[in-house]
């Protein structure tokens, strides 16, 4: 396969393609957010109607050249977050972005549409990893990881250093292979028969 599905489904969430006319829920999303999403994510210092709007705009251009596949992630009807797969970790790899407004934290959402990218990712063509990168100083996003099965391979120092008011510049890598996640959904369906 060589795009994901523009709509995917994992239990009490649905990813879908983000859209230009997202732009009033996204814009709410990340205003209700701020104090969640400033310490991790550099650009929410800067957001605003025209920055959402840049970013949709990206996403549709990202999407149709294959470098990156952003989806919106809803709960309820209601856009609650982002994420996505991008093709930035070199040949046969994605890594996975994401988060979440705080009123829906600690449901386990973000882990549910974790899943799905990684499920989906690997029925691209010529995908044999995918990996989550975060700060040290982010441990949900490693929960995140380490619930899905991945494991830490690296711990290294950002080259740009802290680039949020959370960080410590020192990033965590993730990684689960083609195999891991053929082994692990085998284990699965195993235990659910």
């Amino acid at each position: 396969m060589e795009e994901p599905a523009e709509s995917l489904v994992s239990d009490q969430v649905e990813l879908r393609r983000w859209r230009m006319s997202d732009l009033d829920a996204l814009e709410r999303a990340i205003h209700e957010s701020l104090d969640h999403l400033a310490p991790w994510m550099p650009w929410a210092a800067d957001s605003g109607r025209q920055q959402t709007s840049d970013f949709l705009a990206r996403n549709q251009e990202e999407w149709e050249t294959r470098q990156a596949f952003g989806y919106a992630i809803t709960s309820e009807a209601a856009v609650i977050g982002s994420c996505g797969l991008m093709r930035r970790i070199g040949a046969g790899g994605l890594d996975i972005g994401y988060w979440l407004h705080p009123h829906w934290t600690g449901r386990g959402l973000a882990t549910m549409a974790a899943a799905a990218l990684v499920r989906q990712g690997f029925q691209l063509a010529g995908i044999d990893r995918i990996e989550i990168h975060h700060d040290l100083a982010n441990p949900a996003s490693g929960a995140v990881a380490r619930r899905l099965g991945f494991t830490e391979v690296e711990r290294v120092r950002a080259v740009e250093g802290p680039v949020a008011p959370g960080e410590v510049g020192i990033d965590v890598i993730w990684r689960m292979t083609a195999d891991q996640w053929e082994a692990r959904t085998a284990e699965h369906a195993q235990q659910a028969s």
